[in-house]
């Protein structure tokens, strides 16, 4: 087998054809008897990817295999064969990146893989980001370069905006020294990194959407995390006093909030700061 995977140039069109046709189907049948790795790394003869016969090859025997398997089962054997992460690996280098994976795929019919790749892509440059900035905020970096660090990552990654906020309250919170009993020590410790990376959550925070979205996922996780409970209103407070949250958007969660953790429980606690602020406008 793996003679003939390294010889596709002597074959002609339709054979190389039949020839990932019939592999597809030893899989599917499991008659091969061969670890995965031993068909698919033959493949990556350089002339042979070069030529783009690799790719035509792997393309049909995707197609074939999936005919009667299931997208897990081709993840299954790639997973195996230590090829999961790595498809570009069968294209010519000139035509190495996501966006040509993904428009040679979708055209060939196989658009679930298509969408399986973005979504490994995704959570791997999710991962890679948490990591940088996990790092930064640990050292204490200048929340200017901070900054920077995400817009890079947003750019490369394209991540949506309100996946940003989410990440960045993630990364803030779980930077926090955490105390098992002292609730007032909890109290402080969350109320500092607010203060401390107030800019870099006002950076992202550029919309009413946006602020909501962040109000939210204070919500979940004070809900979510009993030793936060308390601190609801604490911490919507903070990120009000550092213009991270405007005063509409915290109205707005008040009256009409969708998120239903907790949400009672802290309505009702942060009742006396919305009277605050509804009052100060009266005033002015």
């Amino acid at each position: 087998m793996q003679k003939f995977l390294q010889s596709l140039e002597l074959f002609e069109e339709d054979e190389r054809k039949k020839l990932a046709i019939f592999t597809a189907l030893a899989f599917s049948q499991k008659l091969s008897g061969l670890p995965p790795e031993t068909v698919l790394h033959p493949l990556l003869k350089d002339n042979l990817v070069a030529k783009g016969l690799v790719l035509s090859f792997i393309t049909d025997f995707f197609k074939e295999y999936l005919v009667d398997n299931s997208l897990d089962d081709l993840i299954s054997i790639l997973k195996r064969g230590k090829m999961e992460d790595n498809l570009l690996d069968f294209f010519p280098t000139t035509k190495r990146t996501p966006e040509a994976l993904s428009e040679h795929f979708t055209k060939e019919g196989l658009l679930q893989l298509v969408e399986y790749n973005e979504k490994k892509t995704f959570e791997v440059k999710l991962k890679e980001m948490k990591s940088s900035l996990t790092t930064q905020i640990a050292e204490e970096a200048d929340v200017t370069e901070v900054i920077e660090t995400v817009k890079q990552h947003v750019k490369d990654a394209k991540f949506p905006d309100i996946e940003v906020v989410r990440i960045l309250w993630d990364v803030l919170m779980d930077a926090v020294q955490w105390s098992g009993k002292n609730q007032q020590q909890n109290a402080n410790s969350a109320l500092r990194q607010v203060k401390t990376w107030a800019k870099l959550l006002n950076a992202f925070c550029t919309s009413g959407k946006l602020e909501l979205e962040l109000v939210y996922k204070v919500q979940v996780q004070c809900y979510e995390d009993a030793k936060l409970m308390k601190l609801f209103p604490e911490i919507i407070k903070s990120l009000y006093d550092q213009d991270v949250l405007a005063e509409d958007t915290i109205l707005h969660w008040f009256a009409k909030g969708t998120n239903l953790k907790g949400r009672q429980n802290f309505v009702k606690s942060l009742e006396p700061f919305v009277k605050w602020l509804e009052e100060a406008e009266e005033e002015e």
